[in-house]
């Protein structure tokens, strides 16, 4: 029918990145190493023979094809699955997105898409790009993780954006360290959460480094992304009361009540705004996670312990 949608994989990461590939209704494509597949991908991690992805009645389906290193949707390692638009598919170093196209495009021969792919991977090439970077606007950088965390990737994941450099060091898929703008007064999981709230900036996962640190992060990565996300809901639901982190702060005088009435955290809390004067630098320095800060931030303003002035 000709009002059904047309659908192309787009490669958002790795050597083919920017590359589109069609998917012609009521046809199968083989994807792997081999010259003679119909998506050839040339690197060390794609099996000669990887997945299979077939379009029958609507329905676009992709099988793993028995791969090495194996085949992985929206972070799962799968056998075969469904896909839906948006779905991202994770074969070797590429990420690759399902997408809906006009009609050109999807018009477009498997034979012109190859050579498309071949001449971009090329270029690639030429140009020193790392096998696997992209932008997180179009693989956010929990997906990002949960991808590289399931097929047990290595390396040191760099992500630039506006709010700074951020570094994540991996093993076997497992996040044990992380930095933003190298600076390792923040905990390694306090970095991580933040970098989680990055909307914006570009990625790239660098070879691995033999690196000691004093404070490895010990929970599996599915734990530190779960935690992660949970901060990062409830801190984005009090933002319209915190103040912006330029802000200044003071405590007034005389104090609207009594410091012993204060709890420990709510204690370091003030003693941070003493020294400091403002809501960044009390996040930075506090020794808790940012949204245990912005709570007691909250909780010291409401009863008038500290004020905007």
């Amino acid at each position: 029918m000709s009002d059904r949608p047309h659908y192309a994989l787009r490669f958002i990461s790795g050597k083919y990145q920017g590359g589109e590939f069609p998917l012609h209704r009521d046809r199968e494509i083989v994807i792997g190493r081999s010259s003679e597949l119909d998506m050839v991908l040339v690197e060390d991690m794609v099996s000669r023979k990887h997945a299979r992805i077939s379009t029958e009645s609507g329905d676009i389906v992709i099988q793993d094809l028995g791969s090495t290193n194996g085949t992985f949707v929206n972070g799962e390692k799968i056998e075969e699955a469904r896909l839906s638009e948006g779905d991202r598919i994770l074969v070797g170093t590429s990420i690759i997105k399902l997408v809906s196209v006009d009609e050109a495009v999807q018009s477009q021969s498997e034979a012109e898409a190859r050579q498309q792919l071949e001449a971009g991977a090329r270029h690639r090439a030429t140009t020193h790009s790392r096998q696997m970077s992209g932008v997180i606007e179009e693989i956010p950088l929990p997906d990002l993780l949960q991808l590289l965390s399931t097929s047990r990737k290595a390396g040191v994941l760099t992500v630039s954006s506006r709010a700074g450099v951020g570094r994540i060091y991996m093993r076997n898929g497992q996040v044990y360290f992380a930095a933003i703008n190298d600076d390792f007064a923040l905990t390694p999981q306090k970095a991580v959460y933040r970098m989680l709230s990055w909307t914006e900036g570009t990625f790239e996962l660098e070879p691995p480094v033999d690196m000691q640190v004093m404070e490895e992060i010990e929970e599996s990565t599915e734990a530190l992304l779960m935690e992660g996300m949970r901060q990062l809901d409830e801190f984005r639901q009090m933002e319209g009361e915190l103040p912006s982190g330029d802000a200044s702060l003071a405590v007034p005088t005389p104090l609207a009540g009594k410091l012993r009435d204060l709890a420990a955290p709510e204690l370091d809390v003030f003693q941070l705004v003493l020294d400091h004067g403002q809501v960044q630098a009390v996040l930075d320095h506090y020794a808790g996670s940012d949204l245990d800060a912005a709570q007691h931030l909250l909780s010291l303003m409401r009863r008038e312990f500290i004020v905007v002035p």
